[in-house]
């Protein structure tokens, strides 16, 4: 009797699991590398998703990772459709999914910059010459997969003292995020650090950076950085036309708080060649084959 009523369950519990999966496989998904606190994406990138969704007249769903690194992984491995990438983390997971392109940018994002800031107690201060009296000094990165954070501002040290980071400073660390960096710096954790400047502009308007702890001392030539970037196959999986539609979508989002939040004007087209400056320096340094 015991084995027929167990049977008679797993009969009715067959057509709930699969509907779940038919419900999931029609779901378009998409994530954000995260280069700011877990709080700040999630009430952002969950008004995304809501908006996305009566957009394209489809369930979108949000879905937060740990690392840059999870992120690629959770696109290349279509958990995900749509990344919210920056620079390096978009070429590496376009090379990984054939087909793949990047389809809009932020207005500033083909001019983007790092900020190297440091400590008050350091002595330095703005200059438009790159800093090498920064050599020495305690020194932390953002994720080791960030562009603003990591690429560019290993690139310029390269460039400017013809030596590793580990060689030029007393000490490297990677915070994880830009926020991190910066509050690491202003701290006395790390006597310097390289940052986004949208995360420093928005620290400064919202107060969680003190300009008598911690200051700018030098700002990058522009290169194009943030993306977002969708699979090659969601036509195949959604429907003829349903990459143009997204697209579309991203840019007409004129929502100012839903804008301000990212910080970004609003979107523009961007295509894979944009990213060919960030595919060769990251070749150059080794960061990617």
């Amino acid at each position: 009797m015991l084995l027929r009523v167990s049977i008679l369950v797993l009969a009715f519990m067959v057509p709930v699991v699969l509907g779940s999966k038919s419900e999931a496989a029609n779901k378009f998904v998409f994530t954000a590398i995260p280069d700011q606190d877990e709080s700040a994406l999630r009430k952002r990138f969950d008004k995304v998703a809501k908006y996305l969704s009566a957009t394209l007249s489809k369930e979108v769903e949000y879905v937060p990772v740990k690392s840059y690194a999870a992120a690629v992984t959770a696109f290349r491995n279509n958990q995900v459709q749509l990344a919210w990438f920056g620079g390096l983390s978009g070429v590496r997971a376009r090379m990984l999914v054939k087909g793949s392109t990047a389809i809009a940018q932020g207005k500033a994002d083909p001019f983007f910059e790092t900020y190297f800031i440091a400590n008050a107690s350091t002595g330095l201060t703005l200059s438009k010459d790159f800093p090498k009296k920064i050599a020495g000094k305690t020194f932390t990165f953002g994720s080791k997969g960030s562009t603003s954070g990591r690429l560019m501002p290993e690139y310029h040290i390269r460039k400017a003292f013809g030596k590793t980071p580990q060689q030029v400073f007393s000490r490297v660390g990677f915070s994880g995020n830009h926020s991190r960096t910066v509050a690491l710096v202003q701290s006395g954790a790390y006597e310097v650090g390289a940052t986004n400047f949208k995360v420093w502009k928005k620290g400064l308007k919202n107060g969680t950076i003190d300009p008598k702890k911690i200051r700018v001392i030098w700002k990058t030539p522009g290169y194009p950085d943030y993306n977002w970037s969708i699979r090659g196959d969601v036509d195949k999986a959604f429907g003829k036309g349903f990459s143009d539609k997204v697209q579309a979508a991203l840019l007409s989002m004129n929502d100012p708080d839903l804008l301000n939040s990212f910080p970004r004007a609003g979107f523009i087209p961007a295509k894979n060649s944009d990213y060919a400056p960030i595919k060769e320096t990251a070749k150059e340094l080794g960061l990617i084959d």
